[in-house]
């Protein structure tokens, strides 16, 4: 049994929807990022870093990992799916991986601050992140060009960057003119694992009440 730990955000959802693909038992503990439960006690002695995913799986002495990608990774050697074995195979997934989490994520998080959360409008500053963003989609529609999947076979990879293109509308980050990325979306998106996950935990608030909260975390 997999104890998760997470928030209805794209980092969040990149854990649930791996768990769902691969089929592996877990015990749902909802994480209240608005009252700050994320930075207290118990749960900074399963991350540290005070952020949202984390797992413990219990099958194995109760082992603890944080970080979205290094969870990912983790289940997936764990099961022996959705990443290949061989040093090639994993390795492209990996770097689609790393792409996500040093560019996508961080770039489309930004936007998302400084569009829905930031007390101040700055429009130099959405600008560019958004065309930031833009940029990474573009090399995403461009590899899709060739491939229906980023990394050969449907992988975590594609849960990754999924988990957060498929929120571009949030920051405003536009999508028209990038017909493999838009396929690769609707592909993606359709996955009944992929739908199920991006469910977990449920939302229970409103957008303008996530924007109220988000600009409570970051006074």
């Amino acid at each position: 049994m997999i104890d998760l730990y997470t928030a209805a955000t794209p980092n969040g959802w990149k854990a649930s929807i791996t768990l769902e693909e691969l089929e592996l038992p877990y015990k749902l503990h909802p994480i209240d990022l608005s009252s700050g439960e994320q930075k207290k006690q118990p749960f900074i002695d399963i991350n540290p870093n005070g952020r949202i995913p984390a797992i413990v799986d219990r099958e194995a002495d109760d082992f603890a990992v944080f970080e979205s990608g290094a969870i990912m990774m983790y289940l997936a050697e764990k099961t022996g799916r959705l990443m290949p074995a061989d040093a090639k195979g994993r390795s492209r997934v990996v770097q689609w991986l790393m792409f996500q989490m040093g560019g996508v994520g961080p770039m489309m998080g930004q936007a998302n601050v400084f569009t829905r959360y930031f007390p101040e409008h700055l429009p130099s500053v959405i600008d560019r992140y958004r065309r930031e963003g833009r940029r990474l989609f573009e090399v995403l529609d461009r590899h899709l060009a060739a491939n229906e999947y980023l990394a050969g076979d449907y992988s975590i990879a594609d849960i990754a960057n999924w988990s957060w293109v498929h929120t571009h509308e949030w920051p405003g980050i536009d999508i028209a003119g990038l017909p493999n990325l838009q396929r690769w979306m609707k592909a993606v998106g359709v996955r009944p694992a992929v739908q199920k996950g991006r469910q977990v935990p449920p939302r229970n608030v409103e957008p303008d009440e996530t924007v109220k909260m988000a600009r409570k975390m970051l006074a």
